[in-house]
């Protein structure tokens, strides 16, 4: 069984439209190469805040709302999935979430992940967390949602293992290179695969692309704008350690049953002071 993703490296402006605009160009793109789901950097189309956005009163929340549906009617008559990075507005005077939206394959907006770890600027100025993880089903793989910092907690990761996620969807605006880094190790540990999208602004720290569930990375966009289309394939040779042995085994291992039941009472144990 295989599904094929897009990771998408669009160039980040504050241009509601023309980040529309960009969003729909390349959905095309990505249908065309038979992807089932694209991926979008975090803040993409409402434009992210400090980067792209000052002030929320700059935006124009009925433009962002109309761009979101036209991207959401182009997903319904391509019949491919797609997760957008973009400010959702609540209700005056509290600030948006930092949200992606999830569009299904019949272009219907069936969810949607609000960013719950956020940085100190933003939830001070700028955004309001979220509170729950949010999981979707696409041709029998499980996907898993999370934003920039969320990288820096074990906790978001783990959580999702317990969800039982098969692919994370990290969206980020990122402003260090370790992050890729530790987006490898997560994908390494969790044995699942890993789409990170990123601005094509911060390409020079790294590359929008797939990692897989051994902590390589298996699809590149490379340092210019635009998008790579990587392959989750549950038959890969190269992935039977991490999927057929060490993810069922490192599950069993974090149970604790099996250390519990070998535990013994024996002195030379108790006593650490001694050889």
């Amino acid at each position: 069984m295989s599904l094929a993703i897009a990771t998408c490296q669009p160039t980040a402006s504050a241009d509601v439209r023309a980040n529309g605009a960009e969003v729909r160009r390349l959905l095309r793109e990505s249908a065309a190469a038979g992807a089932r789901l694209a991926h979008f950097p975090e803040g993409f189309l409402s434009g992210y805040a400090v980067a792209d956005v000052t002030t929320w009163e700059a935006v124009d929340w009925t433009v962002v709302r109309d761009e979101l549906e036209q991207v959401a009617a182009l997903a319904g008559e391509l019949g491919i999935w797609v997760v957008l990075g973009s400010a959702h507005p609540l209700t005056a005077p509290h600030w948006p979430h930092n949200s992606l939206y999830v569009i299904s394959e019949e272009g219907k907006l069936v969810d949607r992940y609000d960013k719950r770890k956020c940085s100190h600027t933003e939830v001070t100025r700028f955004y309001t967390p979220g509170f729950e993880a949010v999981v979707f089903d696409v041709d029998g793989f499980r996907f898993g949602l999370a934003i920039c910092i969320e990288i820096n907690f074990p906790d978001v990761f783990a959580d999702y293992d317990r969800l039982g996620v098969d692919c994370m969807l990290v969206s980020a605006y990122p402003v260090d290179s370790i992050f890729a880094t530790k987006a490898r190790a997560y994908a390494a540990i969790h044995n699942h695969w890993l789409s990170l999208s990123v601005p094509a602004q911060t390409s020079h720290l790294f590359h929008s692309g797939l990692i897989g569930p051994h902590g390589e990375v298996l699809a590149d966009v490379g340092g210019d704008p635009g998008l790579v289309v990587g392959t989750l394939d549950r038959e890969d040779p190269a992935l039977h350690v991490a999927l057929d042995l060490a993810r069922p085994w490192r599950a069993t291992a974090r149970s604790g049953e099996i250390y519990q039941e070998r535990r013994v009472s024996d002195e030379r144990s108790r006593v650490r002071t001694e050889f």
